[in-house]
């Protein structure tokens, strides 16, 4: 499955691109006047190989959950329990990605890829995959497709086998079809795990080469003596494994988390549907690195929804060549700073469709 999907992953279309510019440049606006929204749509329209390109609606959001054994090392203070319990929440409609995907009109899957902490009152969801209410925004859903009851200590040993990576990364190529399959025409990343911070910014240096440092943020907040161990923690992990970035499975198994992989599935999914993917905070970022080591021509189906407060997001984005789209100072994840950019996506769109041009709407030209 991941051969066959990078293979079908190809080059942004430049005559799409081009006609797009074209008729930016004959709307009934200043050229240029709409900043980085016009260079938005022309990305769109390349992506989709068509000027205008459709607009990016119905959104999904995919929520993939999984626990991290490094979490014994004390990077986080909260217990490894509330990523189950985050999975109730998510279920019963409260947590703050919910309220964002109720305002935006926008279904949420959510899928346990590897949490640690068993589900019981969950147990009779459906291992098979999604069912035909998928996208509606009303009802959260849940997929359990759990690899593993979360990944090892990366200080200890590798994260997981490669082979356990690589059912991860095939979860989210599998979500991202049956969610575009049931007819998303744009997909919005979440996550949720206890201590996956770690693992993005192990991530975030092993593929950019940033200093551990830079790449380590606080996460949910820790204080300064956390910190300085956080950043320890993930120094000593790129020093046990070596990732190599050109190895882009391996560097997931090494370091990463199975949420990450499944995001980095999911990315390239959407990528060979030619489907655009908002990108929420640093694990989306991170997750994003690797599809892109996988694949680069996946870059042209992503879309920086936000600038995290987490700083290895920033390096993360600037290797990646991409703009976040808003700056909060947000560091929630679950997908809520992706929600949050969703209309700005659909505006740029939108321009294409309805904006009259200087000719239909008989307006003078300078």
């Amino acid at each position: 499955m991941l051969e066959t999907t990078i293979a079908a992953i190809r080059p942004a279309d430049e005559a799409a691109m081009a006609a797009a510019r074209e008729l930016h440049g004959r709307l009934t606006k200043p050229a240029g006047s709409l900043g980085a929204l016009e260079e938005l749509s022309v990305r769109l329209a390349g992506l989709a190989g068509a000027c205008p390109p459709p607009l990016p609606e119905p959104a999904a959001v995919a929520i993939f959950a999984g626990d991290h054994g490094v979490h014994a090392q004390g990077v986080s203070p909260w217990p490894q329990e509330v990523t189950a319990q985050m999975i109730g929440n998510f279920l019963a409609g409260g947590a703050v990605v919910n309220a964002f995907a109720r305002q935006a009109g926008a279904s949420v899957t959510v899928v346990d890829v590897g949490v640690a902490t068993p589900l019981p009152e969950l147990a009779d969801a459906d291992p098979a995959g999604l069912d035909p209410a998928v996208l509606d925004p009303a009802v959260p859903r849940l997929v359990v497709a759990s690899v593993r009851r979360g990944t090892r200590d990366l200080t200890v040993t590798a994260a997981l086998t490669r082979d356990e990576a690589l059912a991860a990364v095939q979860t989210g190529i599998r979500i991202a079809d049956e969610l575009i399959d049931a007819g998303a025409g744009i997909l919005l990343t979440g996550d949720m795990g206890i201590g996956n911070t770690t693992p993005a910014a192990a991530l975030i240096a092993a593929f950019t080469g940033a200093d551990a440092l830079d790449a380590t943020g606080r996460g949910t907040g820790v204080d300064d003596p956390t910190y300085a161990h956080k950043v320890a923690v993930v120094r000593a992990a790129l020093a046990r494994h070596t990732p190599d970035p050109t190895d882009p499975l391996g560097v997931l198994a090494a370091v990463g988390g199975l949420e990450h992989a499944a995001l980095a599935g999911l990315i390239l999914g959407a990528a060979a549907r030619r489907t655009p993917v908002l990108l929420d905070g640093v694990i989306a970022v991170s997750a994003a690195l690797a599809a892109a080591a996988f694949a680069p021509d996946a870059v042209s189906a992503m879309v920086a929804g936000h600038r995290s407060a987490e700083p290895g997001a920033t390096v993360a984005l600037r290797h990646l060549g991409l703009d976040p789209l808003i700056d909060l100072g947000l560091r929630l994840g679950e997908g809520t700073g992706a929600l949050l950019a969703l209309p700005v996506v659909t505006g740029a769109v939108r321009v294409l469709h309805e904006v009259a041009t200087f000719d239909s709407a008989g307006v003078a030209e300078k």
